[in-house]
């Protein structure tokens, strides 16, 4: 069998040298020549052009068209499923080498335009220049680690033996599986979902969100590229109430992979549920849904590190992550130190344009700065209002990057998630209050606990319940592989995105005994 390299994580681009920031800087001029490009549906690997379009824009730049997209309706949803299950049969018997090598290409192949696909980013979505290029790194890391799992899946498990028989346990797909994504990770995330289907054998009908339509494109480029088979990717952007549901209730989609808010979340998982006629399976789904992230600073905490941390988990990509650290838990010796010096830091971050690669820019749409500026007057009535609490430059959805002190842990922006640049610091009792604190929410994805004390990172480790807990670091960032990413409770399924367990999710084990006497 063919063996790869051990993987590595693909390396983030250093922006401060020269080189860099010139292709960079070409990228995006390259891009922006090609604003308001045409992107049709992808069906059975041909374009299709739908009855409607919509546009995508430029949160930097609001009247900025940034593509031109086709919307799937009904038609369109029934044609990708269809094509989707006639490529299935042919797509589950080609052996783990083959699928593997083809993904190899196909991250070979978005490594080389890596830059491009940072500058679509940056204009679609308003990621400042790191962040973009830290989500292509993780598409390209998804893709590659999937080709390595694919192989180690393919080996089957090993069975005790039984007096006259041999039997065999081996991993098989499912079917047709609907990818249904968010736009805050548009590259990163749709890939990781789709690549995991696809590695294991499925085939996929995926829905890219409305406001990131245009850079998932950039994966289903490389793929073809890579030589995949027509039909094993479909792409159908489109409304939710017509796509995301039509997928759901599909009686040929065996799968729902979804990343996004808890209220959609919930409502697939409860249309997944449901055995419409000519189904005949009980659908999975993978549910990724959202967080409200608690960082305790302890009395022993290198402070330095800790307000960094803050910055960087609550502020990075203006908060739109549901990993962020939108809760600050600090215990009573530092809880004023840490206060001021967050202040202070955030109160100096730079807003503006993302493809000028300021440190701070605009959150996604018109929709969610309103949403935002709600919580932020409800935050005046819960807490202190220390920075920022309004919007922050003309001609983009700026939303200056906010500061509450003083927070109940019970208050609202304590407990709902904004995503969005505001963060909440809340004043603990106790170490051990500090730990009640973090773990009082309906959410459960991610947590940092900055201490210098091993006995109290000892019961962190044992006690904050979330999917992914960080000591002594920032609580996002994390790198496939080696921290695999979900979340407990209302946070989701928990499916460890980048991890040893990942392509459980796709497949289905098998047992086949041979009797030889």
């Amino acid at each position: 069998m063919m063996v790869p390299a051990a993987f590595r994580n693909e390396p983030f681009r250093d922006f401060s040298t020269d080189g860099a920031r010139r292709e960079m800087s070409e990228a995006l001029r390259a891009v922006g020549g090609e604003l308001g490009r045409e992107f049709p549906l992808w069906i059975d690997g041909q374009p299709v052009r739908g009855a409607k379009t919509f546009r995508s824009m430029n949160p930097s730049q609001s009247d900025q068209v940034v593509a031109v997209l086709h919307q799937a309706g009904r038609e369109e949803v029934e044609a990708a499923v269809r094509a989707a299950g006639r490529a299935y049969e042919s797509w589950r018997w080609v052996p783990a080498e083959e699928k593997s090598a083809l993904l190899m290409r196909a991250a070979h192949l978005l490594r080389s335009r890596r830059m491009r696909a940072a500058a679509w980013m940056c204009y679609e979505v308003g990621k400042n220049w790191a962040e973009a290029d830290g989500d292509v790194a993780e598409a390209i890391d998804f893709i590659e680690y999937n080709a390595r799992e694919v192989l180690r899946y393919a080996q089957g498990r090993p069975l005790p033996p039984y007096d006259g028989e041999m039997s065999e346990y081996t991993y098989i797909p499912i079917g047709v599986v609907a990818v249904i994504s968010p736009w805050n990770f548009p590259l990163a995330i749709p890939t990781g979902m789709a690549i995991g289907a696809i590695a294991a054998g499925n085939t996929v009908v995926m829905k890219p969100a409305s406001d990131s339509a245009a850079v998932a494109f950039q994966t289903l480029e490389a793929l073809t590229e890579a030589g995949l088979p027509p039909g094993v990717l479909n792409v159908v952007p489109g409304p939710g109430g017509v796509v995301g549901e039509g997928l759901a209730t599909h009686p040929g989609v065996r799968m729902i992979a979804f990343t996004g808010s808890r209220e959609v979340g919930t409502h697939l998982f409860e249309l997944a549920a449901k055995t419409p006629p000519g189904q005949t399976w009980l659908k999975r789904i993978i549910a990724e849904l959202g967080g409200k992230n608690a960082i305790i600073v302890d009395d022993e905490a290198d402070l330095d590190e800790a307000v960094a941390g803050l910055v960087a988990s609550g502020y990075g990509y203006q908060g739109q992550k549901c990993s962020a650290g939108s809760r600050v838990v600090a215990t009573p010796k530092v809880y004023g130190r840490i206060a001021d010096a967050l202040v202070e830091r955030v109160r100096r971050l730079e807003v503006g344009p993302a493809p000028e690669n300021y440190p701070a820019g605009p959150v996604i749409n018109a929709s969610a700065a309103q949403k935002i500026m709600e919580y932020i007057e409800i935050g005046k009535g819960e807490g202190r209002l220390a920075a920022g609490g309004g919007r922050a430059r003309d001609g983009g959805h700026y939303i200056a990057p906010t500061v509450f002190l003083d927070v109940a842990p019970d208050a609202r922006i304590a407990q709902e998630e904004i995503f969005g640049p505001v963060v909440a610091a809340i004043p603990a009792r106790t170490f051990d209050d500090a730990l009640r604190i973090a773990n009082g929410t309906a959410f459960g994805l991610t947590g940092s606990v900055y201490s210098r004390n091993p006995e109290k990172l000892a019961k962190a480790r044992r006690e904050v319940m979330c999917g992914n807990l960080y000591l002594n670091r920032k609580c996002t960032g994390a790198m496939v592989g080696t921290h695999p990413f979900g979340g407990f409770n209302m946070s989701g399924t928990d499916s460890k995105a980048g991890g040893p367990d990942y392509l459980l999710n796709f497949l289905q084990p098998k047992v086949v005994a041979h009797k030889y006497r």
